[in-house]
């Protein structure tokens, strides 16, 4: 279960708040929770390490390497590796999967284990033993006992005859964390929980109101929930509509639907917004997407365990953008007495 990015951020702000030590932007606080997660993530390595080599609990819930293994298993998957037949026959390879068994894309980040067929594991080699041993048929590679050599993101694999069914077990890359909001009455930034999508539309009130280019005539004062719409390269936009005078709407997205660009024309159909009401356009632009706005978040992807190491750290960074040393020395201080404690 991920950590709410929301919780994070507000518990934050509280406690600076409250001791008055300044204010953290969202933008400022997105950048950190991404730099935090990173910390985090990268110490998971080590401290498996750490622990594998001392004695361990096999009582339920304290032993350490499950623990930790269960932390990294949000982040372990599986994807097919592409042989690249360009090279051939100089020297060919497989490029690192980008996506996941789940359709999904990914960012590798550490490679695991390489397997062919489902069945068989590669040995990984260094350079001068990959090439050394084909030099004796005792020693070559076979599809039977194949090898590999790891180098700039690229696996090299013999024997030669393997140019397909090159599964790869990698660590993927956290998500990068961010709190997406849109603006209130007043200024204030207003939480949107929607989930990321760089190509979703921004779902909120009058998300859409200002991409209106065919004005609305006929219409009838009142609140519109759930109207559908026509056109565009995609499907399922919803939206609701206010109408405060028959030329006047707002218009907010409910559902974002999928498959929508920039530059698609959208319409509410003549009289979905009472009496006569005209057919009203909607030109979508850029800025109606999440990746060019601040709409939409992504939740921090680590254990929820961690959310007062979490806190913690993002305390240390904000203590250095509001040029504090004290809020830096007390987060550092919690968090080192922390550490010691899991690792003794």
């Amino acid at each position: 279960m991920a950590i709410n990015i929301n919780t994070v951020y507000k518990t934050v702000l509280l406690i600076l708040n409250k001791e008055e030590r300044g204010y953290v932007t969202p933008d400022e606080f997105n950048k950190i929770a991404n730099q935090v997660q990173l910390e985090i993530f990268e110490q998971y390595s080590d401290d498996l390490n750490q622990q594998l080599r001392v004695p361990q609990s096999d009582t339920d819930y304290a032993d350490r390497v499950s623990n930790i293994d269960e932390r990294l298993a949000i982040f372990k998957t599986f994807g097919t590796a592409t042989y690249d037949a360009a090279t051939i026959p100089t020297n060919p390879y497989f490029t690192l999967p980008t996506t996941d068994i789940y359709g999904d894309t990914v960012e590798f980040y550490r490679l695991g284990t390489v397997v062919y067929n489902d069945t068989t594991e590669l040995q990984r080699l260094q350079r001068m033993d990959f090439y050394n041993i084909q030099k004796s048929p005792l020693t070559k590679s076979t599809e039977s006992f194949p090898t590999y050599l790891f180098e700039n993101e690229k696996l090299f694999v013999k024997p030669d005859s393997i140019t397909s069914n090159v599964g790869v077990n990698f660590l993927r890359k956290p998500l990068d964390p961010r709190w997406g909001y849109s603006i209130g009455s007043v200024g204030q930034f207003v939480y949107d929980s929607t989930v990321y999508g760089a190509n979703l539309i921004n779902t909120g009130t009058g998300t859409l109101t200002n991409s209106i280019t065919t004005a609305l005539t006929g219409g009838i004062a009142g609140t519109y929930n759930s109207v559908t719409t026509t056109g565009g390269t995609g499907t399922g936009l919803i939206v609701n509509a206010t109408v405060s005078s028959p030329t006047v709407v707002s218009i907010d997205v409910a559902t974002a639907g999928t498959g929508y660009v920039s530059g698609d024309v959208v319409s509410i159909a003549a009289g979905l917004l009472g009496g006569t009401s005209t057919q009203v356009d909607i030109t979508l632009t850029d800025t109606n997407f999440n990746a060019n706005s601040t709409y939409g978040s992504t939740q921090i992807e680590l254990d929820v365990s961690e959310q007062t190491d979490v806190i913690l750290r993002t305390l240390f960074y904000f203590g250095v953008v509001v040029k504090d040393p004290q809020i830096i020395q007390v987060a550092a201080s919690q968090v080192q007495r922390d550490e010691i404690n899991e690792k003794s």
